[in-house]
């Protein structure tokens, strides 16, 4: 019986090793560099590992995430074309501008009713708002987020954006929506491009198209919201330092537009930026502990779940209304 105890503490201590976490980390990350691992499935691989042990890089982890954020955004800025976007947001100009203020306000007025963290609050209302994960990364280094932070917005608008691949098919049978109808809503309703695309190929090719190209245009909100965040979020800081990735995302939109010879690449640069996206994800996750969840609550995904219902009723009711 001894032995036995005794085996299970060497097992334990070897475990527990901090060259022995460090392999851990170190294979987790590399596997999250995989095609095969979604950034839900990254983000829940980094809370898992945060669950078991110890993080063995804690003094690395948030600057590194910094960097992969911003590097992730300006890669993401090779997946638009400007001619796409503008057209695009023509269409669905109105329903854009009403559905951020609205969201934006309503997020504001949730986060104080419910006291949650004011950082929190605004990365799920933007998120929720313009463009899921995408949105939350770029503005997260504006208001100098930590990672339980970053995570638990990301968390929150990834679950939500599960279920909507999987729901908002079905609603749009279910009202029989036209073609027109269910790519708009999707755009406006689903937070994240590849949701989007997710959801409007399962209903339809002309869906598929609208929603893709209305989205991108939404997108393009980041860039006035980052903006506005630097001075929201300004602090006691008496000059304000402007966020020069954003400006990087822009070229490198630019770039993949008027650019010929970047074209043929784009794809590979987005394709990077999505894994740096995935491995951020990992990251933020592997720093955010039961513990840390513990103390901030579950308000923060009441707060995304009323924001999230709010606006898919309210597209929902526009697009049969209006169109």
């Amino acid at each position: 019986m001894d032995i036995c105890i005794q085996e299970q503490i060497n097992m334990q201590q070897l475990f527990l090793h901090p060259n022995t976490r460090k392999i851990i980390f170190l294979l987790a990350a590399t596997l999250c560099l995989f095609p095969f691992i979604s950034p839900p499935l990254a983000l829940l691989l980094g809370l898992i590992f945060a669950q078991l042990m110890e993080h063995p890089f804690p003094h690395l982890n948030h600057r590194a995430t910094n960097w992969l954020l911003k590097i992730a955004v300006v890669g993401l800025g090779f997946g638009m074309n400007v001619f796409s976007a503008i057209k695009a947001g023509k269409e669905g100009i109105l329903f854009t501008i009403v559905s951020i203020v609205g969201v934006l306000t309503l997020g504001y007025i949730l986060g104080k009713l419910f006291k949650i963290n004011l950082k929190i609050s605004y990365l799920i209302s933007a998120g929720t708002a313009i463009c899921g994960g995408s949105a939350i990364a770029a503005l997260s280094p504006l208001v100098k987020a930590e990672e339980k932070q970053i995570s638990i917005a990301m968390g929150t608008v990834f679950i939500l954006n599960s279920v909507a691949l999987f729901l908002f098919p079905a609603i749009g049978h279910f009202f029989n929506l036209s073609q027109t109808q269910f790519g708009l809503w999707c755009a406006i309703a689903i937070h994240d491009t590849s949701s989007v695309v997710g959801a409007a190929s399962r209903y339809g090719e002309q869906a598929l198209q609208l929603a893709t190209t209305v989205k991108l245009a939404r997108a393009l909100w980041i860039v006035p919201l980052a903006f506005g965040t630097t001075f929201l979020f300004k602090g006691e800081q008496k000059k304000i330092k402007p966020p020069y990735f954003i400006g990087l995302f822009l070229l490198a939109m630019l770039a993949n537009t008027y650019l010929p010879f970047i074209q043929p690449i784009a794809p590979y640069i987005l394709q990077v930026a999505k894994l740096g996206l995935t491995l951020t994800l990992f990251l933020i996750g592997s720093g955010l502990s039961f513990n840390t969840l513990k103390v901030v609550g579950i308000l923060p995904l009441l707060q995304g779940v009323i924001l999230w219902a709010v606006i898919s009723v309210a597209a929902l009711w526009a697009v049969i209304l209006l169109i």
